[in-house]
């Protein structure tokens, strides 16, 4: 019998992320706590978001905003690496960036985990940005899943290729 595999991955979708973004501009444009404040959120190149306000307190309600349509929208919150409030002009600004992909250090970590606490049988390799997880045993994979899902990582990831 072939063995069975799955990858553990950490990716953005930059569709649900974009329908979060805009319906948190649509609320920050409707709520009556954001009028006359130059309350705004926009894109800032490929997975970066940008927050503007004209106070510190806006800018980090416009940022509480946006998380509570990630969640809304099943995107976690560790993906979302939000900068400190700076004062840029007039307006205070906040740059978040959307992390996707898992590094070297993290995908070695992972790997650690299922190594030293995940049943013998299952084998681990790194495979550019994912980690691919593969043993003969079905049953061994999913007491895997538990075990990172488990596990208090510092970072999103996602059970992908299941076969």
């Amino acid at each position: 019998m072939a063995d069975s595999s799955f990858d553990i991955v950490n990716k953005i979708d930059r569709q649900e992320v974009d329908n979060a973004l805009n319906q948190a501009a649509k609320e920050i444009s409707q709520r009556f706590d954001f009028k006359n404040t130059g309350a705004g959120i926009e894109w800032k190149g490929e997975l970066g978001v940008e927050m503007t306000a004209g106070t510190e307190e806006k800018v980090k309600a416009v940022l509480d905003v946006f998380k509570d349509k990630l969640v809304k929208r099943q995107i976690s919150l560790k993906s979302l690496e939000a900068g400190e409030p700076r004062l840029s002009g007039k307006d205070y600004k906040i740059t978040c960036e959307l992390q996707a992909g898992i590094t070297q250090e993290q995908a070695k970590k992972i790997g650690k985990l299922i190594r030293d606490e995940g049943p013998k049988s299952v084998k681990a390799q790194i495979q550019g940005d994912e980690l691919r997880v593969s043993s003969k045993s079905r049953d061994d994979l999913q007491a895997v899943q538990a075990l990172v899902k488990e596990a208090e990582l510092d970072f999103a990831i996602q059970f992908v290729n299941y076969r």
